[in-house]
Formats: structure tokens, C-alpha cells, sequence
């Protein structure tokens, strides 16, 4: 068995309405003075209502640059050092969260995170994705430190892009998609291992009953249990499979399908969560589970996550598709955690043969 080592949880997390109101006393009680306030664009004008004052500290906001990047941490760190900043407030989406993490675990400072979002469980792990300036995907960095601090307010996720939430869904959906195969070629899985399971189907079980209702209080602008329900789910308990599981409980194959369709540059017009939901499709062609496949496409259809590539609005080349299923079985790819032979050919025909079943009918 692989290095197993449990990330599991931020140090603090809070998920309640008016959370972000508490953000002066946790501040305060961890002494810190002078914060870096890390931010989106269109998410920090919807943040404004929620944020309280911070009169009393040394603040400065700035934009986060599109990107969670080397390039932008580097100018991050420039300005960290040179203002004496003590701890990083990321206010935003997927990115900011993994920008923040990534500049603060550089520094050696806190971080503390305000999702406006709960398009990934970036809020809650350990880890940042690293992205390259053209956008495609660079490497994942998994920290050895916890998130200092999470503070959801449900409301401003309410008021949130339903598209986005519908990303999330897809993103958390594949917890369990990809932890379960990994985990089945363990004859005795670890107590750790257990709980990450546990977390995954059960994030599995609770969108495939409660997305549909959770979209309908989103589009409504009113609370409902369906919604805290899919919201905790797509950050907290899609967090925790990772956390727990540690490689068995991350990613395999729809994340290295993601991972390759982003070096066509059509792609980056979609969704990260969209992509991922496709490429649960094309794992489950991988391991031949057609029948999982079929229970998945009428909720796939229900919310509007693609299910083949026209519907992510890609046409491929035969070029096109060996570039794609070359970069999907590169030898660090997670895929290979798969217990299939993983080969660029069976990549290639699984995506096509994912095409003809959905745009020919089931």
C-alpha cells in the first residue's frame, strides 16, 4: 500500500449564516493585525454585504489575477514581505482558495478562507492545483499544514451562479467514482481509508437525492436543507475523502481526462466541475460499467452536466484525440490507479465510444 497520511480537516470550520461576521474575533484571537485580503472580481462585489468591518487591522485587497499560478504567488510573496503581512484572507471561488493556500504555505503564514462558491472542495483541503499562464493544468502541491480557518456563510453561496454549483456537484460526484476503484484493490483497507469511503458514497448518495431540490431554493433565493445539504457536501465531505484517503481518496481517471482536455484551448471555456462529470463517463467506459453509466445519465440530464463532448461544444480530430489520450496516460497520471492496463488507444476508444452511446441514444 501506497505513503498514507490523513489531511484531515481545516484547523477551524463554520458553516452557519452570519459566520463571516466572526471573522474580527477569529483574527483577533490568533493576534493577528495585518492581512492580506485575496479576492475575485465579480465574487467580492457579491461579498461586500456579508464582510464586516475590519477597521481595526491593517488590511490590503487585491485581485487574485485569474489564475492560481507560480508567476501569481511570486507577486503575492513581493508584497507579503514587504508589508509585513501576517495572514492571507482568500474571499472567493476554487482558485482564490488555491492561490491563498499556496502563497501562504510559501510565507509560513495563516490562512483563513471565505468561499463565495461551492463549485469545489478547494475551501476545505490541503492542496492547490497549479496552473500553467495559458491556463492548462501545471501539478497539484498537498501541504503539510492545515487550513488555519474556513467561514462559510450560506447565503452568498445561495445568491451564488447556479451554473457553478451545478459544477460542483459534478466535481464532488466524482469522489466516489474515483475513490471506490482505487480502494477496492485494497484486500484490507485502513480505518483511514474506511472514512474516506464512507465520505465519498455518502457525498455520492446525497446529490443523487438532494441536487435537484438544492437548485430549486437557488433559484427560489430561499434556504432549504437540500441546499445546506449539497453545499456541506461539495466542500465539507468531498474535503474529507481526500483528507482521510489521501491518494486513495483523490483522484484516477475523470481528473486525468480533465487534466488532458485542457490542453485544447476550446476547452478552457467550460467549467473545471463540467469536465470532470464527462470524465466519470469515460472512466466508467474504462471499467465497463455501463450500467452505472446509464443510472447516471437521466441526473446528468436532470441538472444540465455534459455528458459527451458535444455537449462540452469540443470537436475532436483524430489528432485531436491522441494528443488528449496521451496527455490522460502520461506516466504520473492518476488514471494508472486504475486497475485496468491504462493505454493512449483505450482512452481514445472509450471517449468515442462514450459519444456514439449518448448522442445515439441509450
Amino acid at each position: 500500500m501506497k505513503e498514507l497520511i490523513v489531511r484531515g480537516a481545516p484547523q477551524e470550520y463554520e458553516c452557519q449564516t452570519g459566520a463571516w461576521q466572526k471573522l474580527p474575533a477569529h483574527l483577533s484571537k490568533r493576534n493577528i493585525k495585518r492581512v492580506l485580503i485575496l479576492h475575485g472580481e465579480q465574487s467580492w462585489e457579491a461579498a461586500q454585504p456579508y464582510l464586516p468591518s475590519l477597521a481595526e487591522f491593517t488590511t490590503y485587497a487585491i485581485p487574485y489575477g485569474g489564475e492560481c499560478s507560480d508567476k501569481q504567488s511570486i507577486k503575492l510573496t513581493s508584497l507579503i514581505q514587504e508589508k509585513n503581512i501576517e495572514a492571507i484572507v482568500a474571499v472567493g471561488g476554487g482558485k482564490v482558495a488555491d492561490l491563498g493556500k499556496l502563497t501562504a504555505y510559501n510565507n509560513q503564514i495563516a490562512i483563513i478562507i471565505l468561499p463565495t462558491l461551492a463549485a469545489t472542495c478547494a475551501a476545505y483541503t490541503s492542496l492547490s492545483v497549479v496552473y500553467h499562464e495559458d491556463g492548462s493544468m501545471d501539478r497539484y502541491d498537498i501541504f503539510p499544514t492545515a487550513t488555519t480557518l474556513v467561514l462559510i456563510e450560506p447565503e452568498i453561496i445561495l445568491h451564488s451562479p447556479i451554473d457553478l454549483m451545478i459544477a460542483g456537484i459534478g466535481d464532488t460526484l466524482a469522489k466516489w467514482y474515483e475513490a471506490e476503484p482505487m480502494i477496492d484493490q485494497l484486500d484490507t483497507p485502513a480505518i483511514e481509508i474506511q472514512v474516506a469511503a464512507f465520505a465519498a458514497k455518502k457525498a455520492r448518495d446525497i446529490l443523487l437525492k438532494d441536487s435537484a431540490a438544492a437548485l430549486i431554493a437557488m433559484e427560489n433565493k430561499q434556504l432549504n436543507q437540500a441546499f445546506l445539504n449539497i453545499l456541506e457536501t461539495n466542500i465539507l465531505l468531498a474535503g474529507m475523502v481526500g483528507g482521510f484517503g489521501d491518494d486513495y481518496g483523490r483522484t484516477s481517471g475523470a481528473h486525468s481526462i480533465h487534466d488532458a482536455l485542457t490542453i485544447l484551448p476550446n476547452c478552457h471555456q467550460n467549467l473545471h466541475g463540467n469536465i470532470v462529470a464527462y470524465g466519470i463517463l469515460v472512466q466508467l467506459i474504462i471499467e465497463k460499467k455501463h450500467a452505472e453509466i446509464l443510472r447516471l445519465l437521466p441526473f446528468y440530464q436532470q441538472l444540465g452536466l455534459p455528458s459527451s463532448l458535444q455537449q462540452l461544444n469540443l470537436q475532436l480530430s483524430d489528432t485531436d484525440y491522441q494528443r488528449v489520450a496521451k496527455r490522460a496516460t502520461l506516466p504520473d497520471e492518476t488514471i494508472h490507479f486504475l486497475k485496468e492496463e491504462i493505454t493512449p488507444q483505450l482512452v481514445s476508444n472509450a471517449m468515442k465510444e462514450l459519444e456514439a452511446l449518448v448522442n445515439n441514444g441509450n
